[in-house]
Formats: C-alpha cells, structure tokens, sequence
C-alpha cells in the first residue's frame, strides 16, 4: 500500500493580519502534482484543515477546489480526512455524503449507534488501482482524553483512552482477514515529539506516551505536532508528517508532505519525503539580535523585489523606542516584502541587577521554561544549569498534561 500523509494545512490562517491565499493555493497545486507523479493509494489528511473552526467560504472554497483537483489527479486514490483541535468536527462533516462520491472519506467524530461505537465509519478498507484490497485506514479525528468513550462499566477514566485505540484497532483487525497493512490515523502530542516552533495556544497539547495507541497499526500517520519527524523508538512506524507550510516564524525546518509504501503486513514502512516550496517565505532579519538602528538599515537594504514575511531581530538595553514599528513599516514601502513585528532580546547587563520588567507581548513570546530561567537567574545571579532545565521541562510537560 502506498500512502501520502499529509496534515496541519491550517487553510485560512493569518500572518499578522497579512492573507495567506496565495500560499495555500500554491501548497494545494502542488501537492495535486505530487499526487499526479505518486498515485498513492490513499492520502490520509491527519487533522486540522482550517486554522480557524469557523472558516471563511472563500477558505471552504480554496479547499474543496483543492480536494476536487488532487482527485482529479488521481481518481483511484482514497482521501480519508480526519478533523483536528482547530477544525469544528460538525462543520467538516457537513457534506460528507456528497464526497463520497469521490472516494474523500471524513471523520469529524466518533459515531455511536445508541451505546456502541460505530466502527464502520473510522475502519476504512483502501482499494488499489486494480480494485483490490491493499490494506485499512483506522481513522481517529482530535478527541481530548476525557471524551472518548467508555467501552466497558469497569473502563477506568485514566484508561478510556488506551483502551479505545486498541479496540479500534483490534476491530480492525477482525476485518483485516486478508492480514493486509494497516494505517492508524491520529491527532495528538505523544511524548518525546520535538516541538520546535510549536504555538500549541489553541487547544492544548496532549501528551501521551507512544504505547497508549496501541498494538496493530504498521504505520502511524500523526497530526499535530508541526515540526517533520519519525519518533524515536517506533522504527519508521510512527511519523509527524508536519505542517506543509509554517504557521509561524519559528518554524525554520523544511515543510514537506510524507510518502508511505508498505509492501506487507509486519514490515517496517519505507519513508520519503516531498518537499513544498512556499512562495513567501518567512524571515527573521537579521539572523542574531542586533540594535534597532542595525536592524532597519538592514530592512532598508532588503531587496525590493523578494516576497518574504519579515520579523526585525532586535536587541535591547532598557526599552524599545514607541516608533519603532512605524519606521520598520516606513522602510517596507515600495518593497514586495511584508513586515510583521519586532522580536526583541534584551541586552545581558555586565553587573547583577534585577531585569527590566516584561511587557505582556514579551510574556507571551516566552515559553514557560524561559520564565523559570529568568527567574533563577533573578533569584540566584546565575543560569540555571542543564540538569535542572531537564527537571522543569519535565514538570511542565506533566502539568500541560493535567491541565488538558
């Protein structure tokens, strides 16, 4: 079975107030070529197609235009789209009857008939070119850990999620008589993830440990997570396909969809990758942290005709001048470029003195871990060393865990 993974495309998203359309249109062309060339037996769309859980219709329409197309490239090709934690589960089944008819199968939810899951609907049989089974798609949309179902009156709350994944699979397996290989889709943070860039502001993260999918899947197709990867551990089974576009400037990897072939139930998967080349690239300028003043004359030199979102890196004494933003966007006029806002870093002071107190900007653009640095360094004169840094982000991670 060949398989093109794909998720995160975060249709109609924003860049600082900046359309997006153009991008995305480019990203849905090409991954329609890369179809073309592949001819997958199926694309599996792990989660979280719109950034937005009420899309506008001018971003429902770039979408169906763009599924309807990459059909068209390949008509034989199952499409199974599965809903993330930006995606509104409901909306996104809408007209799910009607895309049956071009083999797009969607699952917003879990789809009980009275006390009993329906399992017709998430276990997907793939069809090769020829007509013939190929293998199974176990299709889990984003459910937050508390909300999945309880299978059984002695299910303990901690377990209903562990259990449910491998009853999913294990149905799968009841229908998988042909020992054909099976893909388990899903949306979440499993521990250990590298999460470089990551604005896990919407939502929340999940995180769970590798072995809470459970057993009978061949390969792992996530969602989620933005940054590509294979997890460490699963031995080419399980990948983050990431996002094919970043979503935010921090995200500094290449962006790419994922192409999947298993040849037999049991083997381990053979991964590639298909690069996505974005039109408007984003770009800190410069690289390391310099002073305003540095910093606007290199946007001033930026050449007049590169189409690239900008963030000025700026290094900073004592405050950040109120005009600041006004002369960064003076100094875009004319250019193709787009400025967006000013990343600021403060000057390390010679002498231990208390640090200037942070702006809320400021405080949202830290990660919890740069705030306990900050703080131990207040409290002690000193940085925290490595080993400690290894603790809290331990603790942080158990406690976003609780919180969700």
């Amino acid at each position: 079975m060949k398989i093109l993974h794909t998720s995160d495309w975060h249709l109609g998203h924003a860049l600082y107030n900046y359309d997006r359309s153009e991008e995305q249109i480019c990203f849905l062309n090409q991954l329609t070529g890369i179809v073309q060339e592949e001819q997958p037996d199926v694309m599996v769309v792990s989660g979280d197609i719109y950034h937005y859980s009420t899309p506008s219709a001018a971003t429902q329409k770039m979408y169906t235009d763009g599924l309807l197309r990459i059909h068209q490239a390949c008509p034989s090709m199952t499409i199974v789209v599965t809903a993330g934690n930006h995606d509104s589960s409901s909306k996104l089944e809408i007209d799910s009857n009607l895309w049956d008819h071009f083999r797009v199968k969607v699952i917003g939810h879990i789809e009980r008939c009275g006390s009993a899951v329906n399992w017709e609907k998430q276990i997907i049989a793939i069809p090769g070119q020829d007509g013939n089974p190929v293998g199974y798609v176990a299709a889990m949309p984003h459910v937050y850990p508390q909300n999945f179902p309880i299978l059984s009156d002695d299910t303990p709350r901690e377990e209903r999620q562990s259990r449910f994944f491998q009853a999913l699979l294990d149905e799968t397996g009841k229908q998988n008589t042909q020992q054909l290989p099976v893909v388990l889709m899903a949306h979440l943070s499993v521990e250990g993830s590298d999460r470089t860039g990551q604005d896990d502001s919407a939502g929340g993260m999940e995180f769970i440990s590798l072995s809470t999918l459970g057993k009978g899947y061949d390969y792992l197709a996530l969602g989620h997570i933005h940054c590509p990867q294979t997890l460490k551990g699963s031995e080419n089974h399980a990948r983050y396909c990431g996002t094919p576009l970043p979503v935010s400037f921090d995200e500094t990897y290449p962006h790419s969809v994922t192409i999947v072939q298993i040849r037999h139930q049991g083997e381990q998967p053979e991964i590639t990758t298909r690069s996505i080349r974005n039109p408007w690239p984003l770009l800190t300028l410069p690289a390391t942290p310099v002073p305003f003043d540095e910093a606007l004359k290199a946007l001033e030199a930026y050449p007049d005709h590169e189409q690239t979102y900008i963030r000025l890196n700026v290094l900073i004494r004592d405050y950040l001048a109120p005009d600041c933003n006004e002369k960064a966007s003076a100094a875009t006029r004319g250019k193709a470029c787009r400025f967006c806002y000013i990343k600021c870093t403060r000057e390390q002071q010679e002498q231990a003195t208390p640090e200037t107190a942070l702006t809320i900007q400021e405080v949202k653009e830290m990660s919890p871990l740069d705030i306990a640095r900050r703080y131990y360094r207040e409290a002690e004169g000193e940085e925290m060393d490595e080993e400690l840094c290894t603790l809290m982000q331990e603790v942080i991670a158990q406690v976003h865990a609780k919180d969700i």
